[in-house]
């Protein structure tokens, strides 16, 4: 197979065509976008403050920083990311812009996001492939994965970590094309930029380095610049102070660029002294976390390291975006259907093919691969690789046909652009179907914050509000609170608490909910490292936690006196996921091994006939006798309930029992017009009790705030 084969005619367009071409790709990336904002806007439930509401969970805790950033204040221990970039950056712009600070994260995401089109023209304009270049931006800027986690509203890091690596490559191919040392220190500048604005970027910058280091030895073993090159990247990945290693590349591109023949002698020592300066300071370890986390797969269970040795149920079994995905799904998400991501494969290697440089975006397309196994959120790191390497082929073969099949030269400019145009508006279209269906609502609804808003009126900043980790950081950002979780302190041995709190009743509740405000503020004042839980038992001298919990249960643990108020947040929509979140306190915690499977599932109702309530999956309950069908299964239940929420924020409940030896309840929310099927103990959680019936002890517990969309109590803490 010759090169020739894979060549085309090269395109560099003018400055001035190229910038516009650039501008109308991102412009089109943009509009697009605004495709959800049409929609959203016709919902008065996802306006907060007379601005659509966020669509990401994650993006309320970056809000909080630049909240607090811009009141120039916050709570000690707080968590609040004011030292984080994207906070900085948010913070700066709701400074200097006419428009309101939900304005500006609403589309912060939108209008960097869409930058994606810049590097993606700019390495095709390296390889004189401006059309193709121009292709694979209006695909980039839309693909399936990139859209969604850099959508209008979807305020992330992830507006800039694939655009960022994407300049890396960037400037990693005009680097090796040109061989100035000035471009040595611009790689090492976007690099660094990189892992500023995204910590976690060094693993992917390290495989760059790794990839060059291979490409070197197969290619260029006598080009003393790509040493250059591996001695910079090294330099910009090894683990050690960014103000080190601004002095370290500063000082090598001066030594270089004064002393260039005497330099060029140093080369290699001073790239192996890098790279065993690399190894031995852990250069290696963020990689390795990379792999050991979603390649090998963390297992079901995470021990803790004290002597107690407790285990926990790992929270990545919960996370869809952890888990592994199927083929059509991956591919949908690359490049919008199975046949152009199969297409876009093609591309690359023929890209490869002509462009050896393009091997080196090998770690974003392996990246983007292991989201097979490694989980969805991955799949993003491939779609401008694979975008280039798409438009390459549809350049490639409109170019062929043009050839082959029309002999006046006048007329084939004419025909190959048709045939561009036609094969790229193919290629888009399922990308843009995708945004069109892709409906997305808010995090919360406005009736949601209503409640948020009115606690933020009557808790403190220092008091804690106990939730599922899922609400953490909206609940922190609308009612300016502590929480116990979020959507980055979740491991199993922190969820076990809040999961034991909102699953059990009401008194081995309200202690646990003591113990774990308590230790929580307890661990950050001092250096006790373990688990909330085996501290609660070193404490209490139990080694056993079974035996602890009973204790704690029967009410026979001391518990401390707490400054802070804590407050219970439960939800509505926590009905969806309580089993996933009962099933972290329902873990034995000597062997890990999971003791029961919660029993609580909402029934979607089809029809009543007569007596009977049918609803859909098979399940139908009779409601003179009180016989719940599941499948083949008959059984008795012990109660049918209505309950209802009264306008004067009180809960009536009618029950109409059946067999007291059951274990199994139906309950009917009538405001909400859901049914719940489950079993005793979820019957008796704290969280069904208070929220769903209204029922609460009022020697734990008072109720602040009952509505249909979640109820707000207060824990009684003098006793």
């Amino acid at each position: 197979m010759k090169k020739e084969f894979a060549s085309t005619e090269e395109q560099r367009l003018s400055p001035k065509i190229f910038l516009l071409l650039m501008a109308l790709a991102y412009l089109f990336a943009l509009a697009v976008r605004y495709i959800w904002v049409d929609w959203a806007s016709q919902v008065p439930e996802f306006f907060w403050n007379g601005q659509l509401m966020i669509n990401t969970n994650d993006g309320y805790f970056w809000a909080e920083g630049a909240r607090d950033i811009l009141a120039g204040t916050h709570q000690p221990h707080d968590l609040s990311p004011i030292h984080e970039p994207i906070a900085r950056l948010t913070a700066f712009l709701a400074s200097v812009l006419p428009v309101k600070f939900e304005t500006v994260i609403l589309w912060m995401p939108a209008f960097f996001g869409s930058l994606i089109v810049v590097p993606i023209m700019l390495i095709a304009r390296e390889l004189k492939q401006d059309l193709a270049g121009f292709l694979a931006a209006l695909l980039g800027g839309i693909a399936w994965s990139y859209y969604n986690r850099t959508m209008t509203g979807y305020y992330d890091t992830d507006m800039l970590t694939v655009v960022l690596p994407t300049f890396v490559l960037w400037g990693l191919v005009h680097a090796m094309l040109h061989r100035r040392n000035r471009w040595l220190l611009l790689l090492s500048a976007l690099m660094l930029f990189y892992q500023w604005w995204y910590p976690s970027a060094v693993a992917l910058d390290t495989a760059f380095a790794g990839m060059l280091f291979l490409y070197t030895l197969l290619f260029e073993r006598k080009s003393l610049y790509h040493y250059k090159l591996l001695l910079f990247m090294t330099v910009t990945v090894t683990p050690i102070p960014l103000w080190l290693r601004l002095i370290l590349l500063a000082g090598l591109f001066l030594y270089f660029h004064v002393a260039r023949e005497k330099s060029d002698r140093v080369v290699l020592p001073l790239l192996g002294v890098a790279a065993v300066a690399f190894v031995l300071l852990g250069g290696l370890g963020p990689v390795w976390y990379q792999v050991k986390g979603y390649l090998l797969r963390e297992s079901a269970v995470n021990e803790t390291k004290e002597a107690l040795q407790l285990h926990f149920y790992a929270v990545s079994k919960t996370v869809r975006e952890a888990g592994q995905i199927p083929f059509e799904l991956f591919a949908n998400r690359i490049s919008g259907a199975p046949a152009t991501f199969l297409l876009s494969v093609v591309g690359y290697l023929l890209l490869a093919f002509r462009y050896r440089v393009m091997w080196l975006a090998l770690p974003m397309v392996g990246l983007g691969f292991i989201a097979m196994q490694g989980g969805l959120r991955f799949t993003v790191y491939a779609v401008p690789v694979m975008a280039l390497g798409l438009g390459y082929l549809l350049y490639w073969f409109a170019e062929r046909v043009s050839e082959t099949f029309v002999a006046d030269p006048s007329k084939r400019r004419w025909v190959n652009r048709t045939l561009l145009g036609v094969l790229g508006m193919a290629v888009l279209y399922p990308n843009i179907r995708h945004v069109v269906e892709y409906k997305v609502p808010t995090v919360f609804r406005s009736s949601e914050v209503a409640i948020l808003d009115r606690l933020h009126k009557i808790a403190g900043r220092e008091d804690y509000v106990l939730s599922w980790w899922d609400y953490g950081y909206p609940i922190r950002y609308y009612a300016d609170v502590k929480t116990l979780v979020d959507g980055g302190k979740h491991s199993g041995d922190v969820n076990y608490p809040v999961s034991f709190a909102l699953t059990a009743p009401q008194a081995a509740s309200a202690a646990m909910a003591r113990l774990d405000v308590h230790y929580t503020e307890a661990d950050f004042e001092s250096n006790r490292s373990g688990s909330y839980l085996a501290q609660m038992m070193e404490d209490a001298g139990i080694r056993d936690p079974e035996l602890f919990l009973r204790k704690l249960e029967k009410g026979e643990i001391a518990l401390p006196k707490l400054k802070r108020q804590v407050y219970y947040y439960l939800p509505m929509r926590m009905m969806n996921i309580f089993p996933t979140v009962a099933i972290f306190s329902a873990v034995d915690l000597r062997t890990g091994t999971v003791n029961r499977q919660p029993f609580f599932h909402p029934l979607q109702a089809l029809r009543q006939q007569g007596q009977k309530l049918e609803f859909a999956g098979g399940v139908s309950f009779d409601l003179g006798s009180g016989v719940l069908a599941l499948g083949n299964r008959t059984l008795r239940a012990h109660s049918f309930l209505v309950s209802t929420f009264e306008r004067d924020g009180k809960v009536r409940v009618q029950e109409q029992r059946y067999d007291e030896q059951s274990p199994y309840y139906l309950l009917y929310l009538k405001s909400l017009q859901r049914f719940i099927l489950m079993d005793r103990k979820m019957f008796d959680s704290t969280y069904v009790q208070l929220y769903m019936l209204g029922h609460y002890d009022s020697r734990y517990f008072e109720p602040v705030i009952r509505s249909p969309w979640a109820a707000v109590y207060r824990l009684k803490t003098s006793k």
